[in-house]
């Protein structure tokens, strides 16, 4: 299978791109700003999978006129792609009452309209192969986040995003469903999460503990796979069982 992930440099989107080269499929992955990171990144994936094709592409996916540039070269170098993973993701902090037009906008831009202009460059692929995987990466903070209101409605948005996808194409052999992901251990998480909300979480959460990289890596395989054909326009909860943050 041929996967396409946004946002692959680092956290997620870097345990996506290796897991999906580990399990046999062939990666196209972008970045934003990371260009030696990425590098790295595909070095690792070649020693994982000699036999796979890995390679990134640097990109704003809140161009379209970029995804549809991106999107041609990844299509003639891989011959089509038959997965997309929307991971790439911004956080702009601030309350709503003094969040700032440009911080709204650059958190929309990418988080939400990315995912559309990456999602509808890659329809007609799939239209043309007659089957598709969209796999959307959300957050528990879709129901509200103090501080994150650009963050928490992009990441709502998405539902409406691949809901609609999902019924529009689902008899043409596409789904599409959301990963709605709780607090996971991150070099983001790590370096930039308050320690009083690490706290929270692990007090409230039944899991009692963070998500681990391999659990949302796992996900995404599946979603993609054959078994999963019957999956469409859901929102699977990786949240260890608590579904709210403050």
């Amino acid at each position: 299978m041929r996967v396409f992930i946004t946002g692959g440099s680092r956290g997620i989107g870097e345990s996506l791109v290796k897991a999906c080269v580990r399990a046999g499929h062939d990666v196209a992955f972008t970045y934003q700003s990371a260009s030696a990171r990425s590098e790295t990144i595909t070095a690792e994936a070649r020693s994982l999978a000699p036999q796979r094709l890995c390679r990134s592409w640097k990109l704003d996916v809140s161009s379209s006129s970029e995804v549809d540039s991106v999107g041609e070269s990844v299509v003639r170098e891989f011959g089509g792609i038959d997965a997309v993973i929307n991971n790439a993701a911004i956080i702009r902090i601030g309350m709503a009452a003094t969040l700032p037009d440009r911080d709204w906008n650059e958190v929309i831009g990418t988080n939400l309209s990315g995912a559309f202009h990456v999602s509808r460059f890659f329809l007609n692929e799939f239209l043309v192969n007659g089957r598709g995987r969209f796999i959307h990466i959300s957050s528990v903070a879709r129901r509200g986040m103090n501080g994150q209101i650009g963050y928490s409605a992009s990441k709502a948005g998405l539902e409406g995003l691949s809901g609609t996808l999902a019924k529009e194409y689902g008899r043409r052999n596409i789904t599409s469903n959301v990963v709605s992901l709780g607090f996971f251990d991150t070099d983001m998480t790590r370096t930039q999460m308050a320690a009083d909300r690490k706290r929270l979480w692990s007090e409230f959460c039944p899991a009692g503990r963070m998500g681990r990289l391999a659990e949302v890596s796992a996900a995404a395989l599946f979603l993609m796979s054959d078994e999963a054909a019957f999956i469409n326009g859901e929102t699977i909860n990786l949240t260890g069982g608590m579904d709210w943050v403050t």
